[in-house]
C-alpha cells in the first residue's frame, strides 16, 4: 500500500506518523508554504486524510481531493470534519471512540478534586515554605456533592460511575431522556444547573450545543457552584465564564478546553478558584497508542476492503 497517498493536516503522535510512513506515501500540509501548491501537485494521489479534533477536513479540502476515499480521525471530536460533504462524496469517516473514555472521565474527577480541595494551591503553599507560618485555609468537600452532567454518552456515564464512588447524587441533561438511566433527568441545562453543586460538560459539539453554557446557566449554578469542562471549549461562552469568575458569581471552574486553544484568557491566570489543563483529557501514553492503532486499523481495513473498525460515516 506504499503507493496510497495519505494527507496529514496537523502533527500527530510520532508513533502514528512513523507507522503511516512505513505503510503509505505521506503528505504533510506543513511541508508546503501554500496549500494550493500541495493540491496542485498531489491531489490526485491522496486517497485518505488523517486528521485531528483540532484540525479536520472542511468542504473545500474534500472537494479538492478527487480520489479521497476515507477520513480517519485521531480522536472522537469530529466537528472539524464536514460530515455532510463526506456523505455527499461517498467518503468514509472513522474516529476513535471508547479508547479515550476512561482517561477523560478520570481527568474530570481529577479536576473536581483539584478544584474543590485546592490541590494546586496547597502544593504551592508547601513548596514556598508558607506552611511553617500556619495551616492552609479550609477547602471544599467533594464527597456527597450533587453532580450534574451535560451529555450522558460514553464519557458522561463513565464520569457518573466514578462520582458515585464519592457518594454523589447524579443528575443529567441530554437531548432526550434516557429511560434506561437511573439518574435524575432535567429537561434543560438551566434546571440542571439550578439543582447541582458541580456541573460537568461532557456532550458532543454541535450547532445546538455551541455555548450551551451561557450566562443563564452560570447564574443558575451560582456563587457556590463549580463548572467542569472536558468537552469542547466552545460549549462555554468563555467571556461570560470569565466575568462570572472574576465577579464571584461562580464558585470555580476546572477547564481542560478553551474557545481559542492554545490561547487562554489571561484574566484566569491569577484566580485561585480555577484549574487550567492544556486539553489533556486523553493525553496518556496508553490511550494515545490505542488511538493510533485504531487510526491505522481503520485505514488498513478500508484499503483491504474489510469492514471498518469504528465507522462514523
Amino acid at each position: 500500500m506504499e503507493s496510497i497517498g495519505v494527507l496529514l493536516v496537523r502533527r500527530l503522535q510520532p508513533y502514528l506518523e512513523q507507522e503511516l510512513e512505513k505503510r503509505y506515501k505521506v503528505f504533510r500540509t506543513w511541508d508546503y508554504p501554500q496549500k494550493s501548491q500541495l493540491l496542485s501537485h498531489h491531489a490526485a494521489s491522496i486517497r485518505a486524510i488523517v486528521c485531528h479534533a483540532r484540525a479536520g477536513a472542511d468542504a473545500e479540502l474534500i472537494e479538492a481531493l478527487p480520489e479521497l476515499e476515507i477520513v480517519s480521525n485521531y480522536g472522537v471530536g469530529v466537528d472539524k470534519i464536514d460530515l455532510n460533504k463526506c456523505r455527499e462524496k461517498g467518503v468514509r469517516v472513522t474516529y476513535t471512540p471508547d479508547v479515550l473514555t476512561d482517561d477523560v472521565a478520570d481527568l474530570a474527577i481529577g479536576l473536581i478534586l483539584t478544584l474543590l480541595r485546592r490541590i494546586c494551591e496547597c502544593d504551592g503553599y508547601v513548596r514556598s515554605g508558607q506552611w511553617k507560618k500556619g495551616d492552609y485555609k479550609l477547602t471544599t468537600k467533594f464527597s456527597g456533592k450533587t453532580v450534574g452532567i451535560v451529555g450522558l454518552g460514553r464519557i458522561g456515564v463513565a464520569i457518573a460511575k466514578r462520582a458515585e464512588g464519592f457518594n454523589c447524587p447524579i443528575c443529567y441533561y441530554s437531548r432526550t431522556e434516557k429511560p434506561e438511566s437511573k439518574y435524575k433527568y432535567y429537561p434543560s441545562v438551566v434546571e440542571l444547573a439550578s439543582n447541582c453543586d458541580i456541573l460537568v460538560v461532557a456532550c458532543s459539539l454541535t450547532q445546538e450545543t455551541h455555548h450551551i453554557i451561557n450566562r443563564k446557566v452560570i447564574d443558575a449554578l451560582g456563587s457556590k457552584g463549580f463548572l467542569i469542562n472536558i468537552g469542547r471549549g466552545t460549549h462555554v461562552d468563555e467571556a461570560e465564564l470569565v466575568s462570572a469568575l472574576v465577579e464571584g458569581r461562580l464558585g470555580g471552574a476546572g477547564l481542560d478546553v478553551f474557545e481559542n486553544e492554545p490561547h487562554v484568557p489571561e484574566e484566569l491566570f491569577g484566580l485561585e478558584n480555577v484549574v487550567l489543563v492544556p486539553h489533556a483529557g486523553p493525553a496518556t501514553v496508553e490511550t494515545r497508542f490505542a488511538m493510533a492503532e485504531l487510526v491505522l486499523g481503520n485505514l488498513e481495513a478500508h484499503f483491504l476492503g474489510k469492514p471498518l473498525l469504528t465507522p462514523l460515516v
